[in-house]
């Protein structure tokens, strides 16, 4: 997929990963509060996790975590080979890295920025989200987005 495949509709875009304790799923439970907030007849947008982790997110691991109810519906989960990967960070100046820990089950978990990016219908950065915004703040400024 590139970024044709959701032009002519906002896309609001996440870099996280499914193992993420804490930050992701958080993030990803605002948004859809979020989008529960906005009045009749304003559209979320699309809203695609694009995973910093290919080694653990499969496909088939991504679509079993978007498909979380606690989650915006019709979430779409990203992964690719870590080039791509790379490479699409990049773009959005987000930045990711694996941190081993040895005494953890989980062997490693991934630091990355976390940023939502509102990308407007010709694939232009509208605006952005950090962990400071809630669903109210992410809904009033959609609902703002949608009036202009």
């Amino acid at each position: 997929m590139t970024e044709a495949d959701f032009k002519g509709r906002p896309t609001l875009i996440y870099f996280g990963f499914t193992y993420c304790p804490d930050v992701c799923p958080m993030t990803l439970t605002s948004v859809a509060a979020a989008y529960r907030k906005l009045p009749e007849g304003v559209t979320p947008p699309q809203t695609l996790l694009i995973s910093v982790d290919p080694a653990r997110d499969t496909p088939e691991a991504l679509a079993t975590y978007v498909a979380n109810k606690a989650f915006p519906a019709g979430l779409i989960g990203l992964t690719g080979t870590e080039e791509e990967i790379r490479a699409a960070a990049d773009a959005f100046k987000a930045d990711y890295s694996r941190v081993d820990q040895p005494d953890s089950m989980a062997e490693y978990t991934m630091d990355h920025t976390s940023l939502l990016y509102l990308m407007d219908e010709n694939w232009q950065l509208k605006t952005f989200f950090t962990h400071q915004d809630t669903a109210d703040t992410i809904a009033e400024c959609l609902t703002t987005i949608a009036a202009e």
